[in-house]
């Protein structure tokens, strides 16, 4: 069972903040003190000791400065930093609009050879048309009252998607059968995006696997997200894109795909499934 990423963030501040405690303490100095040290008040040295505040890179190098650790500051404003990355709302990300955030990502695509994709939600990015990328990138700029530049960040992300058919990439990508009937953009639309699900899931990259309604599960649909070379992790919340390095964590989430993908049926089976909801679209 994938554990909350959310949490996972926080515990790592508070891993940060607990060595911080610690530089103080080997340095034989109390908060106050330390506080008067670095120019501020004593509160503030609580509320980093807490992770009620996160430190920047100053208040790091001072803190160490303060203990007679600057040996220890870089690494310290390092781990600090993964942190911060980790777990980072969609407001901060998209506060200039969507195509930033789709163009952000093309390195990573371009550098993983294998992924892994698992969506309980929508067609996995790289394997949208144009005219559903649209329709969910405005519902999505709508929902999050993002700058409009839908257009531009659609052809972002059909842009970044051409890894599929280029380079030495290898997806194995894993949905739920009821992305198949979450009706996004009208009927044209999704009737258009289903069947490039049949011609792409041809292609010598992908393997394309899907989990019927009726599969019996020893595990429940869980949040969308992406495994990149088993060295990330990327989970799509309601609220914050979390990236996830530890290797624990990532493997967590490795573990969850392949208890997933044991649900899964591929091939004819699929081709049958799809064509049963295009079907249903009436």
């Amino acid at each position: 069972m994938p554990v909350s990423p959310s949490s996972s963030a926080q515990e790592a501040r508070l891993a940060v903040a607990a060595r911080l405690r610690e530089i103080m303490l080997d340095a034989g100095l109390l908060g106050q003190e330390l506080a008067t040290l670095c120019g501020w008040n004593g509160a503030k040295t609580s509320r980093i000791i807490n992770a009620k505040t996160a430190p920047s890179d100053k208040d790091i190098r001072a803190w160490c400065r303060a203990c007679g650790a600057d040996d220890q500051a870089e690494d310290l404003i390092a781990a600090n930093r993964a942190v911060d990355s980790m777990y980072v709302e969609w407001r901060r990300l998209t506060r200039t609009g969507l195509r930033m955030l789709q163009e952000s990502a093309v390195p990573l695509y371009e550098r993983t050879r294998h992924f892994r994709a698992y969506s309980s939600r929508v067609v996995p990015g790289v394997l949208q048309t144009e005219a559903y990328a649209t329709a969910l990138l405005a519902t999505v700029s709508d929902f999050r009252r993002t700058p409009n530049d839908v257009a531009e960040a659609v052809k972002a992300r059909l842009a970044r998607s051409r890894v599929i058919r280029t380079g030495h990439h290898r997806f194995a990508i894993l949905v739920e059968e009821s992305v198949l009937y979450y009706r996004l953009g009208g009927v044209e639309t999704m009737a258009e995006q289903l069947k490039h699900l049949l011609t792409v899931m041809s292609l010598p990259a992908v393997s394309f696997g899907l989990i019927p309604f009726a599969a019996e599960r020893t595990m429940w649909p869980v949040e969308t997200f992406n495994v990149f070379d088993d060295a990330e992790a990327g989970v799509e919340l309601l609220s914050a894109q979390v990236t996830l390095t530890a290797p624990g964590e990532v493997g967590l989430y490795v573990q969850a795909f392949e208890r997933l993908m044991g649900f899964a049926v591929h091939g004819a089976q699929v081709r049958s499934l799809i064509a049963r909801a295009i079907d249903s679209l009436g």
